[in-house]
């Protein structure tokens, strides 16, 4: 295979073409909220999915695509053993960028004006990548969830030989001397065994809409670096309490940002979010200080583990909710939804609602409320800096709750964790969603 140093140009595989765009977390159309630009969208899925439904069974819809070479069961040591010139990941992906952008100057339009997120995010994923590479089962699932996830970006066939030939050179540059052939194939065997997964997740989900139009109906500041924002969606958005969804605003195009919804799925496809602004000039400042009724947003597809199981296995189980800052929003979503389905029937429900002061009690009224009248929802605040509050609670406690699900700042979630495994509380009775961690 020739390289980008070789000057000569690549042919790359159609696996290969249509997702290393989700490594690099960013790329989107110009044009992209354009009225021209939803209606190719719509009809290129649209497409697809007649195509599916006509394909004669057992046979697949698309073309057949190649298989990609998986990674070798020596691979990883091989990476670590070479990662020191690499490090830190920043370096190496400033250098990727560099040389993406130079080589292919059109594209720097294609991502947000700040890359600070963008090579952030590029550097967990390469870590994660080489810490799993020996378990690629387990990759496999999150790296499928992420290219279905990242359908809303975007994704064409440029993106990935632009990121291959960039990190191809990256490689090489940060390497130095001692880079060689068989360490720059494994790293390559990674990317594309990542491409394929990315991109069979994608084609899985594509029944599905990449996005969904939003209107705000509600902005209220319920401090001066948080909103409850309202947003009604013009089709059904499905999703389960207790989930979560990206948000973009044309204010910040090709920015994504995860926020949990904050309700029970209703009737009018209205949707509720807590949005604390996280730093200045971001996607959460932008939904805090510059939205307002009447603005548009764009949704992602619910995603998320911190639900329910819908086998009803749950249904019988006490539980302990514990959120905190901006994770309060699933928890609350969670609480509606039992009260709506009537679900709490035969069991106790605990929100532990966990604070710093009283100022972070931005919802109490409406979980006062929500409370109101309803015998099996026990409502308790636990203020201060530290978990002692909840320390004390879980030991004045009889009994044991049947499943822990947490959400919150990541410090707060593993404090917590840790608390419930000492009570007595097994590991698989506690859930939490690793992906949420209150506004961003």
């Amino acid at each position: 295979m020739e390289f980008i140093s070789s000057g000569a140009p690549r042919t790359a595989t159609p696996t290969a073409l249509t997702a290393a765009h989700v490594l690099t977390v960013g790329a989107y159309d110009e044009d992209a909220f354009s009225p021209e630009y939803d209606r190719l969208l719509a009809r290129h899925h649209a497409m697809r999915l007649r195509r599916s439904i006509l394909a004669p069974p057992g046979r697949s819809s698309g073309p057949q695509r190649p298989s990609v070479e998986p990674p070798e069961p020596g691979d990883r040591d091989l990476i670590v053993r070479h990662l020191t010139p690499l490090l830190p990941f920043d370096s190496l992906i400033e250098v990727l960028y560099d040389a993406m952008f130079l080589r292919r100057p059109y594209l720097r339009r294609l991502f947000p004006e700040s890359m600070e997120f963008q090579r952030q995010h590029l550097g967990h994923m390469f870590q994660h990548l080489i810490d799993h590479l020996d378990r690629p089962d387990e990759l496999d699932g999150k790296l499928r969830a992420l290219g279905a996830d990242h359908r809303k970006l975007g994704v064409w066939p440029a993106h990935y030989e632009a990121f291959e030939e960039a990190l191809t050179t990256a490689l090489r540059v940060r390497g130095g001397r001692a880079w060689t052939g068989q360490v720059e194939a494994a790293w390559l065997r990674m990317l594309r065994f990542s491409v394929a997964a990315m991109v069979a997740g994608a084609e899985a989900a594509s029944t599905e809409p990449p996005f969904w139009h939003g209107e705000v109906v509600g902005h209220e500041r319920r401090r001066p670096d948080l909103a409850v924002l309202r947003v009604r969606t013009g089709e059904p958005y499905p999703y389960r309490a207790g989930q979560y969804a990206a948000l973009e605003s044309p204010l910040l195009p090709h920015t994504w940002r995860t926020y949990s919804v904050a309700c029970a799925p209703r009737e009018d496809r209205v949707l509720e979010f807590h949005v604390r602004r996280t730093s200045p000039g971001g996607l959460s400042a932008a939904l805090v200080d510059g939205t307002g009724v009447g603005d548009q947003v764009r949704v992602g597809p619910a995603r998320g583990e911190l639900s329910l199981d819908g086998d009803g296995s749950d249904v019988h189980r006490d539980l302990l909710l514990i959120g905190g800052g901006t994770g309060l929003a699933p928890m609350k979503a969670l609480v509606e939804e039992f009260a709506a389905a009537h679900r709490a029937r035969g069991r106790r429900v605990r929100l532990v609602v966990a604070a710093r002061g009283r100022e972070d009690l931005y919802d109490w009224p409406a979980m006062v409320e929500l409370a109101a009248n309803r015998s099996w929802l026990e409502l308790t605040p636990v203020l201060g800096p530290d978990l002692e509050g909840l320390a004390a609670l879980l030991r004045g406690h009889q009994s044991l709750p049947g499943l822990a699900l947490l959400s919150g700042p990541i410090g707060m979630v593993a404090g917590a964790r840790s608390l419930l495994l000492d009570a007595g509380v097994p590991d698989h009775r506690i859930r939490y969603d690793g992906a949420t961690r209150g506004s961003r």
